[in-house]
């Protein structure tokens, strides 16, 4: 099983714009979350933490960056962008879970405890979701795949 890892070597390939995008994105995300928590109150609006903010602009541009990346190989790469993009669209959909664990922890660690130490006690509950969902996931892949190759084995020995 491979390792979470970060690799900061994709972020040569963006343009400025592309990153302004994003962080436009990111902000009107947090605006609109500061809105609805100022009309309907901060247990609403805590949920729209879970919200992946960039989550758009973010699988476009990996499209793209992986369509021109296997076009400058001499490929067409569509099918290698859309890869990409789903896979981005997966790991947001875990982070979302992991924030609205944060987002949960939160609201009941803060009114036991202090601001600071809700805080660190919802952050562990990010990592810990996040990070569970991520094998999770990894390991119902990697079951699924095993699966689908020996029901596709077994099912041309039956009619060969």
């Amino acid at each position: 099983m491979t390792p979470i890892r970060f690799s900061p070597s994709s972020l040569k390939e963006g343009h400025w714009y592309e990153y302004l995008i994003r962080f436009a994105l990111g902000g009107a995300a947090t605006v609109f979350t500061g809105l609805v928590s100022s009309r309907y109150g901060a247990f609403v609006g805590g949920l729209f933490l879970a919200l992946p903010a960039i989550l758009c602009a973010s699988a476009t541009l990996i499209e793209k960056h992986e369509i021109r990346r296997k076009r400058e190989a001499g490929l067409a790469g569509e099918r290698r962008g859309q890869m990409a993009a789903a896979v981005d669209a997966a790991g947001a959909a875990l982070g979302a879970l992991g924030m609205l664990a944060f987002a949960v922890a939160f609201s009941m660690l803060v009114v036991r405890s202090s601001v600071p130490a809700a805080f660190i006690g919802a952050s562990l509950a990010w990592l810990t979701i996040a990070v569970v969902a991520w094998y999770a996931r990894r390991k119902m892949r990697s079951v699924r795949t095993v699966e689908q190759t020996s029901g596709s084995t077994n099912s041309r020995n039956r009619y060969d």
